[in-house]
């Protein structure tokens, strides 16, 4: 999981940033000054600040690496993405919260219980996940933010069917108080190919069959398209088909893990079109890692999101 950075004065260094704030804006302004058909709005520089989301059938986001090389703080970023009309961002600290509120954001995923190594298949760790839950849950639902993020852990021996019961056995109870709180939890999705050897729920039909047997619509899956794209493609089919259990989306190219671009195998504005004909209404957050500049990167996936 990725977290937004700190804007760190440490970088000035003999008289210089490598990337200023003064610099990141004018950036943002010429990047997103060069997008069409788009509708003006208000800001800093107002010439050619101008809003990339236009269709608004995709609530996009981001993940804190996409402008981590930016080294923007967390005011700057949260001021961007309202004026791209981006709808908020993933793993925001908690003491960040209220700037996200301020420029009218939604924290789209905080923090629930687990880890990708430790997580919800280790029984030894229930009795502590079921009071993370019930911690962040609650700070959730009291900031009115609609997720909370687990996950399943890693296999360590543990057999899918006994991993599937042991989050089964947890989740139960978990869900009893995301369904008081209005708080959907959400399993992340994970490719054990490349980035994670050893995570369990690296298959949508392990993580779909774990959201039959908790049977509330309080858990869902975090389909991450660039880990389902490397573990088994196919990912139309599997959106369309298994929608009412998938309660976020993540983003990313394939290979690499870089730009929404045609340096990429997968055509996300199919992806996204399929998503809203299924009539999807929560959030997709963006969790790549930029190559090119990278607000110019974000201007590129959220218009080739926007459909």
């Amino acid at each position: 999981m990725t977290h937004a950075d700190n804007h760190s004065d440490a970088a000035k260094t003999s008289g210089r940033t490598s990337l200023s704030r003064r610099q990141v804006l004018a950036t943002a302004a010429a990047a997103l000054g060069a997008s069409s058909a788009m509708v003006a709005l208000p800001g800093v520089a107002r010439a050619g600040r101008e809003e990339v989301v236009t269709k608004r059938r995709i609530k996009q986001g981001i993940c804190g690496g996409c402008l981590r090389k930016a080294r923007m703080g967390m005011e700057d970023t949260a001021s961007l993405l309202a004026k791209m009309g981006l709808a908020g961002m993933d793993f925001v600290r908690r003491n960040d919260w209220p700037i996200l509120k301020k420029h009218r954001l939604v924290a789209t995923m905080v923090a629930g219980a687990g880890s990708i190594r430790r997580g919800l298949n280790d029984k030894s760790m229930h009795a502590k996940f079921l009071d993370d839950f019930r911690t962040n849950i609650k700070a959730a639902a009291e900031h009115k933010w609609p997720n909370v993020i687990c996950m399943a852990g890693d296999r360590k021996g543990i057999s899918d069917s006994e991993g599937m019961e042991n989050c089964r056995i947890v989740l139960k109870e978990a869900v009893k108080i995301a369904e008081d709180h209005g708080v959907t939890i959400c399993m992340e999705l994970l490719n054990s190919k490349v980035n994670h050897p050893g995570y369990m729920c690296d298959k949508s039909d392990w993580g779909f069959e774990l959201c039959r047997r908790v049977g509330s619509p309080r858990f869902k899956l975090l389909y991450d398209i660039y880990h389902m794209q490397i573990m088994e493609g196919d990912l139309i089919a599997t959106i369309r088909k298994n929608i009412k259990h998938i309660g976020h989306f993540h983003t990313a190219g394939v290979p690499g893990r870089h730009e929404l671009d045609e340096n990429q195998e997968i055509y996300y504005p199919a992806v996204m079109r399929a998503i809203v004909e299924t009539g999807y209404d929560g959030y997709v957050s963006h969790e790549y890692s930029p190559l090119r500049d990278p607000v110019e990167s974000l201007v590129q996936a959220v218009k080739a999101c926007d459909v």
